[in-house]
C-alpha cells in the first residue's frame, strides 16, 4: 500500500487526486467496513476537517456509527433527524453553512459549525450509509466538496 500523499494545490484539484487514490485503495477490497475505514482516515488526513464519519442505515429504522476520525461522536440517529437522518430521509446531500440554523441538528459536539451529509445508494438507490463531514468553522462545504463526495462514495 502506497502512503496517502495530496500535493498542495485547489480543494479541486486536492479531491482530484484523493479520488484517484480512494479508487485504487477500495477497487480491490470487498470489505464495506474496511473500505468504510480507509476512506474516512484519507478523506480527513487530506482536508483536516473536524468529524469525519460514516453512519450506516440499520432495520431501515436507524443510523448506526461506522467507522470515522475525529472527537467522540453519536452513536444512534433516528431517521428524519438531524443532517444525518434528514439527508437519507429526504435520499440527497446536505450542506449546512451554519449547523446552529438547521431545525432539529443534533449537537454531537457544539465545536461543530457546518456540515456535509452525503447519501450511499444500493443498486436499487436505497440509502445504505452516509457520509458525515463536520467543520469547526462556517461555510467550509460547497459545490464542490458535493461532486467530489458524492464521486468518492459512488466507489463504494
Amino acid at each position: 500500500m502506497e502512503e496517502l500523499i495530496i500535493s498542495s494545490g485547489t480543494k479541486e484539484e486536492k479531491y482530484a487526486e484523493l479520488y484517484k487514490q480512494i479508487k485504487s485503495v477500495v477497487e480491490d477490497e470487498t470489505d464495506i467496513i474496511a473500505n468504510m475505514a480507509n476512506v474516512v482516515a484519507m478523506i480527513h488526513e487530506t482536508f483536516g476537517f473536524w468529524w469525519t464519519g460514516f453512519y450506516r442505515v440499520t432495520n431501515n429504522e436507524l443510523l448506526v456509527l461506522g467507522p470515522f476520525q475525529g472527537p467522540l461522536a453519536c452513536t444512534r440517529i433516528k431517521k428524519g433527524r438531524g443532517v444525518c437522518g434528514t439527508a437519507w430521509n429526504e435520499n440527497h446531500t446536505l450542506i449546512v453553512p451554519d449547523v446552529d440554523q438547521f431545525p432539529g441538528h443534533i449537537a454531537c459536539s457544539s465545536l461543530s459549525k457546518s456540515e456535509i451529509v452525503v447519501p450511499i445508494h444500493d443498486t436499487d438507490n436505497n440509502v445504505k450509509a452516509v457520509l458525515d463531514i463536520d467543520s469547526e468553522k462556517l461555510n467550509t462545504f460547497d459545490m464542490i466538496d458535493k461532486l467530489w463526495l458524492e464521486k468518492i462514495v459512488n466507489l463504494l
